[in-house]
């Protein structure tokens, strides 16, 4: 693949290894939110994402307006969210509660998974709801650095077109890899849409759209060997602009009673706040940077 056009963009070399150090699902709950405040005084955290319908969004919004005076390069984007997962913690949509969009599932919440929003979402419904999270976020005065997507839902051929219309309309960046077809084949899509969205991407790219080389995510599924894995991971890196995503949260009562992976949301905590790990990523070589850096080369060139 050629060189990432954005390395130069940002004064970067086309042999630079850049890396995004990205925290999901921030206003989940309140565990993800104390872990953040402690993350971003850390200092190696350079994006994160809050979830705009979920209970601690408000207190999300509160808490970057207070950090921002001590961080002012702060990042925070949507984690655009149409899927609400867990059992006894639900949440739903900010535009509707009509049945017939079909954002909402028998319990009058989002579906629980990605693939039930896929088929039964009706693409109009879609694009008011990401529009109503978004202007949500700004409302409450957060600073949008970038959109992305919970649980990927937002990545399917009838909703990609709506998610990237909504980043242009407001010139922020959008979380986007720079797949080729055969990524799309191994997704399931068939032979002719994969080739169409592959083009469609190198098109965006050509007219100055950031994309990403790669998209990492410590696993939720084991809490153990944190720092060997996140260190395999760093060793594998090819040039490029890449994207490692943890979901930190602190250890409370509340998220070991809604999240059956708090074990591991509670090691991608422990590994932000790691001095080994901290040490690890700098002789590495790899250089950081937050969504903020790509949004204001995108606006600059607009």
């Amino acid at each position: 693949m050629t060189p990432n056009p954005y390395l130069k963009k940002l004064g970067f070399s086309d042999n630079d290894r850049v890396m995004i150090w990205h925290a999901d699902d921030i206003g989940m709950c309140h565990a993800g939110l104390a872990a953040y405040q402690e993350l971003v005084d850390f200092g190696m955290l350079s994006s994160a994402a809050t979830m705009v319908p979920c209970p601690w969004f408000r207190a999300t919004a509160v808490t970057c307006h207070h950090l921002q005076s001590a961080h002012p390069h702060l990042d925070m984007g949507v984690h655009l969210t149409l899927t609400s997962e867990w059992a006894g913690y639900r949440w739903g949509p900010l535009s509707t509660c009509d049945a017939a969009t079909g954002l909402l599932d028998e319990e009058g919440y989002f579906h629980r998974l990605t693939p039930a929003i896929q088929e039964h979402g009706r693409p109009e419904a879609v694009a008011v709801e990401i529009e109503a999270q978004l202007q949500k976020a700004l409302a409450a005065g957060i600073d949008v650095t970038h959109i992305d997507s919970h649980m990927g839902s937002i990545f399917h051929p009838k909703f990609m077109p709506l998610y990237i219309e909504l980043a242009q309309k407001y010139h922020i960046p959008a979380l986007i890899p720079r797949w080729q077809a055969q990524n799309f084949l191994a997704r399931g899509l068939d032979d002719h849409t994969a080739v169409h969205f592959s083009l469609w991407l190198q098109e965006l790219e050509d007219s100055g759209f950031p994309l990403l080389d790669s998209l990492f995510v410590m696993p939720l599924d084991t809490h153990e060997n944190r720092l060997d894995i996140a260190r395999q991971h760093l060793d594998s890196l090819a040039a490029g602009i890449h994207y490692f995503i943890i979901h930190p949260a602190v250890d409370t009562p509340e998220l070991r009673a809604l999240a059956p992976d708090w074990r591991s949301r509670v090691a991608d905590y422990a590994l932000f706040t790691d001095e080994a790990w901290r040490k690890a990523a700098e002789a590495s070589g790899v250089k950081a940077i937050g969504y903020r850096a790509l949004r204001d080369v995108m606006r600059r060139q607009a």
